[in-house]
């Protein structure tokens, strides 16, 4: 099976549409964002990200604060007092390493307090515009679901098979894109499969179909 047309497709149709807020702006509120984001909706991240903001302004004012404020701050996302100390972790890891300025590499950004690959790859892409295809619960969801990836398969592994599929030049797109199409069509409970317009080509589609 040649996947690019499929992914070009489910680009060409969900990459235009709306970013939420917390990708869209420098790389230490992008950063700081994706904390955030981890395990809660994008509108309940949001709200939390824009109320943080309205208050710090970047990492200087972060790793002073209290991680008590910013719980009152961020709640209600999910591990909220977790992510309140990792935020100030955060803040101060990147001040004492990196002078304030957040790093456009990798293996930089995964010594953050907080940062997992997840996170720098959308670091990397969103703040940076660098090649980097993130996958979070929706991407891995929806590969796993065509069959791109066989059944067992990791989120470093999604990664992997996307980046051999796609051209560099459209990794940046590729996040949002299944992001927004796993919300809007291939949800995590009721799939419009009949919908679908990939469900010809879809192995989840064909064992729904056939009952196997």
């Amino acid at each position: 099976m040649k996947w690019w047309p499929v992914i070009q497709k489910i680009i060409s149709e969900y990459a235009d549409e709306p970013m939420p807020d917390h990708v869209r702006e420098d790389p230490f509120r992008v950063l700081i964002g994706c904390i955030l984001s981890q395990r809660t909706k994008d509108e309940t991240t949001d709200a939390a990200y824009r109320r943080l903001f309205s208050r710090f302004s970047g990492p200087e004012d972060l790793a002073r604060a209290n991680p008590a404020e910013i719980e009152k701050l961020i709640y209600p996302v999910g591990f909220y007092r977790n992510k309140a100390k990792t935020i100030v972790k955060a803040a101060r890891y990147i001040l004492e390493e990196f002078g304030g300025t957040v790093p456009d590499r990798f293996d930089d950004l995964i010594k953050i307090p907080g940062i997992g690959r997840k996170c720098a790859n959308i670091v990397l892409a969103y703040a940076f515009g660098k090649p980097a295809i993130p996958v979070d619960t929706h991407v891995f969801r929806v590969a796993k679901r065509l069959g791109i990836v066989p059944k067992g398969a990791k989120p470093e592994d999604v990664e992997n098979a996307l980046m051999r599929i796609v051209p560099q030049d459209q990794w940046v797109k590729v996040n949002h894109a299944l992001v927004r199409f796993g919300r809007a069509v291939c949800r995590p409970v009721g799939p419009r499969c009949d919908e679908c317009p990939l469900k010809e080509v879809c192995d989840y589609a064909r064992k729904e179909q056939t009952g196997a």
